[in-house]
């Protein structure tokens, strides 16, 4: 089946211009969702809009859009007002700036999106602007209206299509200062930050999605499982973390206690499915600090059934970072 366009319109650059839909490239469909119901009967309850003077309820053919310019005085908005608002990105993402990748902040990214040609006649002039783009190894700026509001979007050369990430305004995205300023500068002994980038070595590696799940939304399912089958939910007891008394010990003890799976990735290294398991060389500190520390326990040997499948390598630029869905 083929994916369903969430917004169709034309790409444009300068007087070059093709037909595109726009897909969402993120989709939450899988998440488990609940009805609310009435304790007493179990029936499914539904939302009304009541009048909040005389109490009555409003069906929705009598709900209108209102902005609010005094204590109780409103000014109405009719949705044919909204839909007479002609701009040209409504129907029309022109591109307007070239920028460095590297010069939008993540902060700035909200939801992803694919673009590709809407017709075999757009296929041209698509490809033109996107290996333009990738030739140059910059991304572009460009507007549309999504949702009855316009958005910033950055378009980046992915495979055959473009990849599009809404961008927020600087209004919407808050300065760090005022949740950094009050952390003191820490002088730290060279021995603690040898220990830590031992550790950090050891679990170095790629990322590779498929090998993270949502533990809680498997644990609801698993809930959901138990009351359908009538089988108690088997519960195991987290310890909550604390502030760390001793860091130094505590460092110690992490260090004997992490076993490198495989060999410490490498930056642009692609990872591989059978990787020799591999111990580099630690610095004298952190070998004098694994010696004095206490024998950990020895690790079961992973299962095979359980192993990660390397994550195929991807054509073009993703985030990392999770998007949320706009509204």
């Amino acid at each position: 089946m083929a994916p369903r366009a969430y917004w169709k319109g034309y790409l444009k650059l300068s007087l070059v211009s093709c037909a595109v839909a726009l897909y969402p490239a993120s989709s939450s469909t899988a998440k488990v969702s609940f009805h609310t119901l009435n304790r007493d009967t179990g029936n499914r309850l539904k939302r009304q809009m009541v009048d909040a003077e005389t109490g009555e309820v409003v069906e929705s053919d009598r709900q209108v859009r209102g902005y609010e310019i005094a204590k109780g005085h409103n000014i109405v908005i009719e949705d044919d007002e909204l839909d007479a608002i002609a701009l040209e990105s409504t129907h029309t993402i022109d591109i307007e700036r070239f920028v460095p990748r590297e010069e939008i902040d993540e902060l700035y990214l909200d939801s992803p999106y694919y673009i590709a040609p809407d017709d075999r006649v757009a296929e041209e002039a698509f490809a033109v602007i996107r290996e333009a783009m990738r030739k140059r190894n910059v991304v572009g700026l460009a507007r549309v209206v999504l949702h009855r509001r316009e958005r910033i979007l950055m378009l980046e050369p992915r495979g055959k299509g473009l990849f599009a990430a809404t961008l927020r305004y600087g209004y919407e995205v808050r300065a760090d200062d005022a949740y950094f300023e009050d952390i003191p500068d820490v002088e730290l002994p060279e021995e603690m930050l040898d220990l830590a980038a031992h550790i950090i070595e050891r679990k170095a590696g790629h990322f590779e999605p498929e090998t993270f799940e949502d533990r809680y939304e498997n644990a609801v399912v698993a809930l959901i499982r138990s009351k359908q089958t009538g089988e108690p939910m088997r519960t195991a007891a987290t310890p909550k973390p604390s502030n760390v008394v001793n860091l130094m010990d505590a460092l110690k003890k992490s260090l004997a206690s992490e076993k490198p799976d495989k060999a410490p990735a490498k930056a642009g290294e692609k990872p591989t499915a059978k990787a020799p398991a591999a111990k580099s060389a630690p610095s004298k500190t952190a070998a004098k600090a694994a010696e004095r520390a206490p024998e950990p326990a020895p690790a079961r040997a992973p299962s095979k059934r359980g192993a990660a499948k390397p994550a195929a390598a991807s054509k073009g630029r993703s985030s990392a970072r999770p998007y949320r869905k706009t509204g």
